[in-house]
Order: structure tokens, then C-alpha cells, then sequence
């Protein structure tokens, strides 16, 4: 989802990594000992298609490297309609933006209600209706994963609440003020080391979502690196 020069698009310009890495950090048979996991911090919007196809990749890593993801929450509503105060965006996408508070705002009253350990749950639950099955202007996504992740159904009454707004720019802030605001979502930390994307299709699997992995954390640890980017030729695939 974009930010205000992006049109249609996550983030501005979004960029897509093409890095192969000869020299693996973590080879994907080691099987790493209890605590030695690494953390990594992820900011998500569920309607993002592009942040979505990152975030199933962190999965794919999940499974070959040491990592373990922290699921994090951002806006684009409040990127977009609040930090960029609507600017460049068409009539279209600025209906859209106005709908898009309701389901972070659910994803924020989930976390208060069970913890933040259920965000990669609730997200996975609204992000497989909304994108993987096409359904997002389907009302009824939103009560089925509450459903599907053992919540109860009054916290869909959170999308039109502005009870825990204070808390996703909180959380939005943690990312954005150190990214920067002419990007959109994803927005990942490894490291200590935050940045946009990578934007990318399809869904890398196996140990080619592990090389990729492997390259993103190289480049984000040089110093004064912003940006690898080419013009996107292909809509997002979610298989």
C-alpha cells in the first residue's frame, strides 16, 4: 500500500531484492539449539498484498534459518491520511485508506486482549481471507478469524473505535520515524538495522527463501545503504 507518491502501490517505489548469496550464514541443515533463535521485528498492515507475500517469505525462513519473527503493527490509514494528509492519493484509494483503520484496529484490540504473541496468528487469519481468497470486501473476514484464533467476536466492534489508535501510531512510530515516511509497508528490522521491503513475488520457498534472507541481512548491515529497486513488471502472487 503506498505511500503518497506510490499510487497503487505498498510503498514508494517499492524495491525488489535480487541478491544471491554464495556463503550462506546459516547452513538450512543446522538445527539450532533451544534460545539461540534470532529475532527479527515485522510491520505489517493485513490489506498490504506486497507486505503480506514478505511476510509469508519470513515464514519460509522461519523454517531453514535460526530466525524467529516479532510481529509488529503499522497504518497505512494513518501514513496515509494522516502523516501525508491524503496528498496525491485518487478518490479511489482515499476510500480505501478510510476503510483500512478497521481491521489494524482489531489487530491492536487482539494483542491487548491475548498478548502481542497473537499478532502472527490474527494476521495470518485476515490476511489468507483478504488475500489468498480474494475477500476483501467481505464483511464477514473479520468475525471468522477472530473465530479462527480463539478470540471472542465483540472485538470486532474495534474497527470503529478509536480506543486503540494511540497504540498502532505507537507502534507505527517505532518503524516510520526511523525508515522514514516515503515508504509504506513492510517495514523490517534485523539487527537493529530497519528498512523497507523487500518487496517480492512469488513467495521464495526452501532454502531460496533462506538466500534471500542471508542477502538482505548483508546489505543491511552496510552502513549508509538505502536502496535496491527496479520497475515491478508482475502483479502479487500468493501461492
Amino acid at each position: 500500500m503506498p505511500s503518497r507518491a506510490a499510487g497503487n502501490k505498498c510503498g514508494h517505489n517499492a524495491w525488489a531484492v535480487g541478491i544471491c548469496a554464495f556463503h550462506c550464514l546459516f547452513r538450512a541443515s543446522v538445527t539450532p539449539q533451544a534460545g539461540t533463535y534470532e529475532d527479527m521485528q515485522f510491520w505489517f498492515d493485513p490489506l498490504c498484498p506486497w507486505a503480506w507475500i514478505t511476510s509469508r517469505w519470513m515464514l519460509e525462513v522461519e523454517k531453514v534459518r535460526p530466525v524467529r519473527v516479532d510481529w509488529r503493527i503499522m497504518s497505512l490509514a494513518y501514513l496515509n491520511l494522516i502523516q501525508h494528509e491524503g496528498k496525491d492519493l485518487t478518490p479511489e484509494y482515499l476510500e480505501r485508506m478510510g476503510k483500512a483503520w478497521g481491521p489494524i484496529r482489531v489487530v491492536a484490540a487482539a494483542a491487548l486482549e491475548a498478548g502481542p504473541g497473537i499478532l502472527g496468528p490474527i494476521y495470518t487469519a485476515i490476511g489468507t481471507r483478504l488475500h489468498n481468497q480474494g475477500r476483501r470486501d467481505d464483511p464477514s473476514v473479520i468475525p471468522e478469524a477472530l473465530a479462527e484464533v480463539g478470540l471472542p467476536a465483540s472485538l470486532a466492534g474495534a474497527a470503529d473505535s478509536t480506543e486503540f489508535d494511540n497504540e498502532i501510531k505507537r507502534s507505527h512510530h517505532e518503524a516510520f520515524d526511523i525508515v522514514g515516511t516515503d515508504v509504506g509497508t513492510p517495514v523490517i528490522r534485523i539487527r537493529g538495522n530497519a528498512i523497507f521491503g523487500p518487496v517480492i513475488t512469488p513467495i521464495p520457498r526452501g532454502e531460496a527463501a533462506g538466500r534471500l534472507w542471508d542477502g538482505v541481512v548483508l546489505v543491511t548491515e552496510a552502513d549508509g545503504f538505502f536502496e535496491l529497486k527496479r520497475t515491478r513488471d508482475r502483479k502479487p502472487a500468493f501461492d
